[in-house]
């Protein structure tokens, strides 16, 4: 069960006693925790049957006397239990996950870790409610999830403008779900989200971004691969070199499995985590620099992440570091 599964079901009035949100990935974690302060009781019901606690202000004993009241005028109360890693005795919760109330819905966000699988405790938790226990995408996920939400709130958006946003803004779900409903407030209805958007609402040029970098260097195109350089080095805050090294990096990964794949395009576009659409520019691009060429990148983007953090390096400004990185890597 996912952070949607989980709202679907109280949408339709289906609920647990207890769902206990663990794991890496706050996104998915507050997405449910909104849901049950805002939406599982009426404005009216709230203010007798709604408790909120912060594990590093309360104590067991308390939450547990609070999920054992019973509702006021309500067929249910609510009880949510934020930050809960930093409670203290957080274990002492155990009698009652062993006995929970069915008229109290017990939510715990217990964030940036998860209690011990093999613990009496989470075996309770597993028989008596929900776990939910979440982890961060990988990178290559993000914009396959960027597409996901965006239809989730009635939009589509192309495949370009959806790695354009995941590559400038990093595995971070919130930024790209809080960047993707500024879209949606600014657009009209039934517009499919394109790059001329991103750069006018995000504020990333569609010209000037890795996407178009390393699309560039794939194509051996020296001049346009300079011009985006020169416009980094202008503006280091659009595209610092210790964000771009990785996503290169990345790119030329992802290049290198295809001299190992075998199968049809489905089966390469599978393997390398890449939508079908933008296969062709990475068949195209290993065929430009070979199995030799994409290892000799690879080697290079590993020694200048390095330099670009200080080691090795006697202090060339960033900017620097990429030209000679971008020249080096297309001029063996």
């Amino acid at each position: 069960m996912d952070y949607q599964d989980i709202i679907k079901d109280w949408k339709n009035n289906k609920f647990r006693s207890l769902y206990w949100l663990e794991g890496e990935e706050d996104f998915f974690i507050d997405q449910v925790v909104n849901y049950a302060e805002h939406h599982l009781l009426s404005e009216a019901d709230k203010g007798f049957n709604l408790t909120v606690f912060y594990g590093k202000d309360t104590d067991w004993t308390t939450v547990i006397n609070a999920c054992r009241r019973y509702p006021m005028f309500a067929e249910r109360q609510v009880v949510i239990l934020k930050e809960a890693q930093a409670m203290r005795d957080l274990l002492k919760l155990e009698p009652y996950i062993d006995k929970p109330l069915d008229s109290t819905v017990f939510v715990v966000a217990h964030k940036q870790g998860k209690i011990d699988g093999r613990s009496k405790m989470a075996k309770l938790i597993k028989d008596r409610g929900v776990m939910l226990s979440t982890k961060k995408l990988y990178d290559n996920q993000l914009p396959s999830w960027a597409e996901t939400y965006v239809r989730t709130q009635g939009l589509a958006i192309s495949e370009k403008a959806c790695i354009l946003l995941a590559d400038h803004i990093g595995n971070d779900l919130s930024r790209i779900a809080n960047e993707i409903d500024k879209l949606l407030v600014n657009l009209p209805e039934g517009k499919k989200i394109d790059e001329s958007d991103i750069e006018k609402y995000v504020g990333i040029s569609k010209e000037y971004n890795v996407f178009e970098l390393q699309n560039a260097i794939g194509q051996m195109d020296m001049v346009k691969v300079m011009r985006i350089v020169k416009y980094f080095t202008a503006n280091p805050k659009a595209a610092p070199i210790q964000m771009l090294i990785p996503a290169l990096y990345n790119y030329f990964s992802k290049m290198n499995l295809l001299f190992g794949i075998k199968g049809g395009e489905k089966e390469m576009a599978a393997a390398l985590g890449v939508h079908p659409f933008f296969l062709k520019d990475y068949t195209a691009a290993a065929r430009k620099f070979g199995p030799e060429g994409t290892e000799r990148a690879i080697l290079l983007l590993h020694q200048y992440n390095l330099r670009s953090i200080g080691i090795g390096d006697s202090g060339n400004e960033d900017g620097e570091l990429l030209k000679e990185l971008v020249y080096r890597i297309m001029r063996p």
